[in-house]
Order: C-alpha cells, then sequence, then structure tokens
C-alpha cells in the first residue's frame, strides 16, 4: 500500500492506494522485512480467499481449468491479489494465477490429524511429500510462499510433547527451504498456537 495525495476542490488529503500487480505482468516474489512483505521496494499485503479443494474429477485431478480459471479471472476482478491452496496446485493454475495478477500460498497436506510422530517411517514419508510438493512449484513467480502445516490439534501438541512438534515443524521447514531456497515458508493455525515457538 502507498500513500497518495489527491486534489479534492483545493484541498488536499491522503488516501490509501493498494500495491497491485497489473495481470499479466511479470510477478517479483515477496520477500520479508521485519514483520512486512515487501515486493521490491513496496510493501505487499495479502489480500486472498482460498481456492479449492475441488471434487476431484474422473482422472483424480482436483483442479478444473474452466472452473479455475473462471474463478481467478473473478478473484483478480474484485481487487484481491493472494489465494490460498489446500494441496499442491499444478503448475498451469501458477501460470493462471501470475497471468491475473495473483500470489498462491501453496498448501503442503499431510496427515496432522493423527499421532504422525509414533511412526518415525512416516514422518520420512510426510517430509519427503513437503519436499515434492515444494520443488514441484520451486522458482514460480506467482508462489507467495508455502505453508508446511495447518492446525495442528492441540490435544497431538499435548501427545507427543511441545519441543517433539516443534523439531518436526522446523525440519519440514529445513526440507522446502532445501527445495526452493528463496521461498517464504509459514504454518497456519487458528486460533493462534502460542504452545509452539517457530523461529522461522
Amino acid at each position: 500500500m502507498s500513500r497518495i495525495d489527491t486534489g479534492n476542490q483545493g484541498q488536499t488529503k491522503t488516501q490509501d492506494k493498494l500495491t497491485e500487480t497489473p495481470a499479466g505482468e511479470s510477478l517479483i516474489r515477496p520477500a520479508v522485512k521485519g514483520k512486512f512483505l515487501y515486493v521490491g521496494d513496496e510493501k505487499f499485503f495479502v489480500r486472498g480467499v482460498t481456492c479449492g479443494t475441488y471434487r476431484p474429477d474422473e482422472n483424480g485431478s482436483e483442479y478444473n481449468k474452466a472452473v479455475v480459471e473462471h474463478d481467478l479471472r473473478r478473484i483478480a476482478q474484485n481487487g484481491l491479489n493472494s489465494i490460498r491452496t489446500y494441496t499442491v496446485p499444478p503448475q498451469w493454475l501458477l501460470d493462471a494465477a501470475s497471468q491475473h495478477g495473483l500470489r498462491v500460498l501453496v498448501g503442503l497436506p499431510w496427515e496432522q490429524h493423527i499421532t504422525f510422530l509414533d511412526e518415525p517411517r512416516r514422518f520420512r514419508d510426510i517430509e519427503r511429500r513437503v519436499a515434492e510438493g515444494v520443488r514441484a512449484c520451486s522458482g514460480h513467480p506467482a508462489v507467495l510462499g508455502y505453508a508446511i502445516g495447518s492446525e495442528i490439534p492441540a490435544s497431538i501438541v499435548r501427545w507427543h510433547g511441545r519441543v517433539k512438534i516443534q523439531r518436526c515443524i522446523e525440519r519440514l521447514h529445513q526440507a522446502a527451504k532445501a527445495q526452493d531456497p528463496d521461498g517464504l515458508v509459514t504454518y497456519v493455525n487458528y486460533p493462534s498456537t502460542e504452545y509452539l515457538e517457530l523461529p522461522f
């Protein structure tokens, strides 16, 4: 958002102007500076909605091109700049988002609502899938970032212990950064997880 001065019958007033990337222009990936996101020298304020998850078609694809294209066009027309997916989007969706000036917070799904650390093999498989999901999107200019976890229940955190869960999420963070070093990584939760200390 940037500040602009507008004249109104000889008066000057300040209003907010949202920083936008016109559809079709190449997107610059955001960076973190302090507690804000920036695109180049401009602060970037996320204004987004979730996208999906859709019912899979006969081929198992969760994303229908015609539906997604329609949705992305409407999202951009309504002044939003970002979407969040709950599963790894196909390349064509990232390309379509970029064409509409939209950024994508890529969800990396895994079984976080069960006692996933009880079996070491299971967590290694989770790490592998997170890495594969990031690799599939790595470097794409439409990627806002990666959500490496979402709403691990408090009961699971208590079962395994806060420190073990923090280490687990940190390992997923490292797996994601190994595939896309410049990509932003987050853990998503509501209500906020005051019981987890996540330094990234």
